[in-house]
């Protein structure tokens, strides 16, 4: 699927768009949602000693900022939708950038991690290599991604007001390769249950020089 550059701000905008007409709901709805194994995963695979900094894409409310900063460590949060930066600065009480993270200008080897928990899959696929490519840059050498995206079997389109792109295992693994990075973990969630009914992969990540 190629889309115009106008159809991809036009894409991105709407999907923004559903998350600020939605962000008071979206926030009571998942603050209490447990994903700590997703943390404890990006978390235990950073070498060396903390506290580390660690970036947060679309951080959305700002849940998983505050558990970071809860946990000792440095947390700067990347939110494209206005009100949900609002949201998050006041509730983790974090830096959080306002940037669209198609187009994110992040800080060359900056962080130790970078914590990307149901936000790639928002990523159209013909510009997912530059938006891995932008986020394997601004981490540290030997830093480690984290991502849970939604798996499927590389269907892309509009569901529910936003744009999402819904690769297989095979898929995501090569992008993430290519885009220089070697593969520490994956595991399917909510965890305990069936693999029909676990739509989540999440997956580990080491930048490589």
């Amino acid at each position: 699927m190629k889309h115009t550059p106008q159809a991809l701000k036009d894409l991105t905008a709407q999907t923004l768009e559903y998350y600020n007409r939605k962000a008071e709901d979206f926030f009571a709805g998942t603050i209490d949602h447990d994903v700590d194994q997703n943390i404890s995963a990006l978390l235990d695979h950073i070498e060396g000693k903390g506290p580390f900094t660690i970036l947060d894409v679309n951080c959305g409310p700002g849940r998983d900022l505050k558990t970071f900063v809860d946990r000792g460590h440095i947390a700067v949060g990347l939110e494209g939708a206005d009100r949900f930066a609002e949201i998050a600065r006041s509730y983790s009480g974090c830096e959080v950038w306002q940037q669209d993270f198609l187009n994110a200008e992040l800080p060359a080897g900056y962080f130790d991690g970078v914590f990307a928990n149901a936000s790639l899959f928002h990523v159209p696929s013909q510009v997912l290599p530059r938006v891995l490519l932008s986020l394997h840059a601004a981490l540290k050498r030997g830093g480690v991604l984290f991502s849970s995206n939604p798996h499927g079997n590389n269907e892309e389109g509009w569901s529910g007001g936003r744009y999402g792109a819904f690769h297989d295992p095979e898929t995501w693994r090569s992008y993430m390769l290519t885009a220089g990075f070697v593969e520490l973990l994956h595991y399917y969630r909510p965890a305990g249950l069936p693999r029909d009914q676990q739509p989540w992969l999440a997956s580990v990540w080491r930048k490589i020089a």
